[in-house]
């Protein structure tokens, strides 16, 4: 079973609060989204692979270390996601970014694929597939599908806020999938909103409330 890690960085749980704050207008939850990102980013890299390399300081010559193995592909679910990018890129900045788009029908709460863009190396890539929310875990379960249809294996889960439910249902769709969020929040509600959780990501990022 994948690991699930809750990120309580005194920093990330300040960020957070923000964002959950109702009055936090667009301009400023889409900077914190990206602060919160780029410290998760710190986190989730803790453990890529490291390898010697021998260099010439200005003094000697001294084995120190590089990262090794699969380049990272940060891949945003659409269209909430976008809003984590930027903050990883800040962090991994050689590291190529792909689409997955995908919506949730309000009606049966089920994820509908849209749009799919991906490096044509999947297998030799790590992937970091982020989304703000957990909440059912239809959509991330669905994303997680269409990559490994195209031949991804090394994929990690990164989010804001997740429920219960959703990282349940996500870890018994995928369960070599590690799921890193910086808060398991309560439940969901009636509608499939996470409790407390932040509202929409999308609308409150993109200022379509």
């Amino acid at each position: 079973m994948g690991k699930l890690q809750v990120i309580d960085h005194p920093l990330i749980q300040h960020k957070l609060t923000i964002i959950r704050d109702k009055r936090t207008g667009t301009k400023y939850f889409r900077e914190v989204v990206n602060e919160i990102a780029r410290l998760l980013a710190y986190e989730v890299s803790r453990e890529m692979p490291l390898e010697d390399v021998e260099i010439e300081t200005p003094l000697v010559t001294s084995t120190q270390k590089r990262l090794a193995g699969k380049k990272v592909v940060i891949v945003p679910i659409l269209r909430a996601g976008l809003g984590m990018v930027d903050g990883m890129l800040d962090l991994i900045p050689a590291a190529k970014v792909g689409h997955v788009g995908m919506y949730r029908d309000h009606e049966t709460m089920e994820p509908v694929e849209y749009f799919i863009k991906m490096p044509s190396d999947l297998p030799e890539r790590e992937l970091l597939v982020v989304d703000p929310m957990l909440a059912t875990g239809g959509s991330a379960v669905a994303a997680i599908d269409a990559l490994k249809k195209r031949g991804a294996t090394n994929i990690k889960f990164v989010c804001l806020v997740a429920a219960p439910e959703g990282v349940k249902v996500l870890q018994d769709a995928h369960p070599d999938v590690d799921i890193y969020t910086a808060s398991l929040d309560e439940k969901l509600n009636d509608k499939g909103y996470i409790l407390p959780g932040l509202g929409d990501a999308g609308d409150r990022l993109f200022g379509t409330l």
